[in-house]
């Protein structure tokens, strides 16, 4: 249940969980999910982006989640157990409990043509982080031979292993003695304790000169975590400068990646998808989607 954009507190974030609701059957034709005004990117970033469009596979999620907010008696059910569960049990968990709230980050084709890949496409190993119900895990899996996942939800780790992926400890992805073809990092950057450190560990798990990030980012960016039903701010995060979507992916490619030891390959505008409940059919955030390759050279500062 996402719906307060622009709210800093907490406290309504921790009831509503961050997001825009969509109000009408009409929002799912809205231009400004996808809208972007290039000429306020940054000059090195502006032939970077790659402008995306409503498809298929995003329409069918759209319908599934209208269809579902429709069971009413389920929806209240739902409703009943989060009231009851949500000052204990993080929303992520009594959300994989319910087996609800899947989200939509991007398609199979808008995938590929972010890392520029055919349908045939394959490689060795995929890492996503924070996983969650592994939804969008599946959008990507279909590329690679090995499937790790790290997620710190009970209920969202066996659904992960239902899926028949393997799922590894929030401690472990870094030091299994391989690398990974591709990480993603989808909407963790703003819920993570130290994000530096994270993209640090990503850039060194990577597979030299080949391995790529998929890193997605909730713009604007306002960093809290979730500590069983409550949020707070993290013990460290980034600052990112800018007011508008396109200041903010200007700063985050020019200064904070460079400082993590990336470069910017692609970026793209997408709506980050939540399933709906009783009250909304679904809700929506404006993501930043970037593909990063590491840089030859670092350096990192402290934020």
């Amino acid at each position: 249940m996402w719906t307060w954009k622009y709210s800093r507190s907490p406290l309504v974030r921790s009831l509503f969980t961050d997001m825009v609701t969509a109000r009408d059957a009409s929002a799912i034709e809205s231009p400004g999910w996808y809208q972007c005004c290039p000429d306020l990117l940054g000059e090195s970033v502006q032939p970077l982006f790659i402008q995306s469009h409503l498809d298929s596979d995003t329409k069918a999620f759209l319908k599934r989640s209208v269809e579902k907010s429709g069971w009413l008696f389920t929806q209240f059910y739902h409703s009943l157990v989060a009231t009851v569960l949500s000052p204990l049990v993080s929303r992520t968990s009594i959300n994989g409990f319910l087996g609800r709230g899947s989200m939509f980050v991007f398609s199979e084709e808008q995938f590929r043509l972010l890392l520029r890949i055919g349908p045939e496409w394959r490689a060795e190993r995929l890492l996503d982080l924070g996983a969650g119900d592994g939804g969008v895990t599946e959008v990507m899996g279909a590329h690679f031979r090995e499937v790790y996942a790290t997620e710190v939800s009970l209920p969202m780790k066996w659904h992960l292993q239902r899926r028949n992926y393997k799922v590894l400890g929030i401690d472990e992805w870094q030091q299994t003695g391989f690398q990974y073809d591709v990480v993603s990092c989808l909407n963790l950057l703003d819920r993570c304790d130290d994000p530096l450190h994270l993209l640090q560990d990503i850039r060194r798990s990577l597979v030299p000169n080949t391995g790529r990030l998929i890193l997605a980012a909730v713009l604007p960016f306002e960093p809290y975590v979730e500590i069983g039903g409550r949020w707070q701010r993290p013990q460290d995060h980034l600052k990112i400068k800018g007011k508008t979507w396109e200041e903010q992916v200007t700063n985050l490619s020019n200064e904070v990646f460079r400082r993590a030891g990336f470069e910017v390959e692609a970026v793209t505008r997408l709506p980050y998808l939540c399933e709906g409940d009783v009250y909304n059919d679904y809700y929506v955030l404006d993501d930043a989607v970037f593909v990063l390759k590491a840089s030859e050279e670092i350096s990192v500062s402290v934020y």
